[in-house]
């Protein structure tokens, strides 16, 4: 496995060992020793699959408080943007974000720890996305920041973005609270 840092402390690209051949290909995307080898040393306790549509923009979510969360993300099929902003107030990095293009072909996997805003655009006709995280969901932690948030400025890659009521109605980033700390 590769492991690449990115420009925001925290935030990794794994690159799991892929071994293909005429049927197809194989890889380990989670190994617990592994891992941990790698200084990455976390129980998962849920794993969570949405299929989107082209155009697609899901985010940007976090957990708060207890219910914070660790996410190990990947494509089952098809291609996304994967995008985490930083959060946590006091960082050097607070407010700025790190896009990843994760896809079938790549096998490329994005760690984002607590402390940061997680969404992604499907950039494919559909995407299969499967993230595990480090805790349980819960509706009074989540937080949301707007998608199309002027001071972050990001560049989803999808002419007209898709998106649910409730990421419509989600904060701007001057508005979220101190929820992280650096």
């Amino acid at each position: 496995m590769k492991i690449t840092t990115t420009e925001i402390d925290g935030l990794l690209i794994l690159e799991p060992d892929v071994y293909g051949d005429e049927r197809g290909y194989f890889f380990e995307g989670y190994n617990k020793k592994r891992f941990e080898e790698f200084g990455l040393n976390f129980d998962f306790v849920q794993d969570n699959f949405s299929r989107s549509v082209k155009g697609t923009v899901r985010g940007l979510h976090y957990q708060v408080g207890e219910f914070a969360q660790d996410k190990l993300c990947e494509v089952i099929y098809g291609k996304v943007l994967d995008i985490a902003v930083d959060v946590r107030f006091g960082s050097p990095t607070f407010g700025k974000y790190v896009a990843v293009e994760l896809s079938e072909e790549n096998h490329k996997q994005f760690w984002i720890p607590k402390g940061f805003a997680h969404g992604f655009s499907v950039l494919s006709e559909f995407a299969i996305f499967h993230y595990k995280v480090t805790n349980y969901y819960n509706k009074e932690s989540e937080g949301a920041i707007i998608y199309n948030d002027k001071t972050l400025a990001i560049d989803w890659k999808v002419e007209k973005p898709i998106l649910s009521e409730k990421d419509l109605k989600a904060k701007s980033f001057d508005e979220i609270e101190k929820d992280f700390v650096y």
